[in-house]
């Protein structure tokens, strides 16, 4: 297209008249007033509709329940029913995560270990000769795993002679003494709190 034919007045132009003219502001009011009764009855209608909706089915309701009754109210019923259940079986709003706790240990008291990270009865609870090295010990070694009472079975009975602070907890770490008749009764070695009991 060149300069020229946009310059053009086309035919699809509309000419504007000015829109403070009195007929173009009689139009416009004549046209929102029409338009304002044309929703207006339109909500009228729709509200007919719903009061005939709401009749008729107020009306077949009753004549199923005279018809059947026994099939009515044994429907309502288990509605009934079933939104009580669904009101009286919400939980509560803020569940809280549980977890093994560390009891507060007594010096001088007899305990057990038990590990609450396993459910195996087979497994054992590792002891340390230095609170702290639990995380760090290697027991690659036959010796390091059997050895020298480094791995005791679970129940077995111990006494706490003391305690140890780590990682920002008190207590975290304790001194037990092995109770049970054996090889290893009266040795001490330190392991977790948490696998006192």
């Amino acid at each position: 297209m060149s300069n020229e034919d946009n310059t053009k007045p086309s035919e699809d132009t509309v000419q504007n008249e000015p829109l403070s003219s009195p007929e173009n502001t009689a139009e416009k009011s004549e046209t929102n007033a029409q338009n304002q009764e044309n929703i207006t009855s339109e909500a009228k209608q729709a509200g007919e509709n719903a009061q005939k909706m709401v009749g008729k089915l107020t009306a077949s309701l009753l004549a199923f329940s005279k018809e059947k009754p026994k099939v009515f109210y044994g429907a309502l019923v288990g509605v009934v029913i079933l939104f009580a259940i669904m009101i009286f079986s919400g939980g509560d709003s803020s569940p809280s995560v549980s977890g093994p706790a560390i009891k507060n240990l007594v010096i001088g008291q007899r305990y057990v270990l038990q590990s609450p990270n396993t459910t195996d009865k087979l497994a054992t609870i590792r002891l340390v000769a230095v609170p702290g090295t639990i995380a760090a010990y290697d027991d690659t070694e036959e010796d390091d795993r059997t050895g020298g009472c480094k791995h005791m079975k679970q129940g077995t009975p111990v006494s706490v002679l003391g305690f140890q602070d780590a990682y920002g907890k008190q207590n975290a770490f304790v001194n037990v003494q092995i109770e049970q008749e054996g090889p290893c009764k009266g040795s001490s070695a330190w392991t977790l709190a948490i696998n006192v009991q």
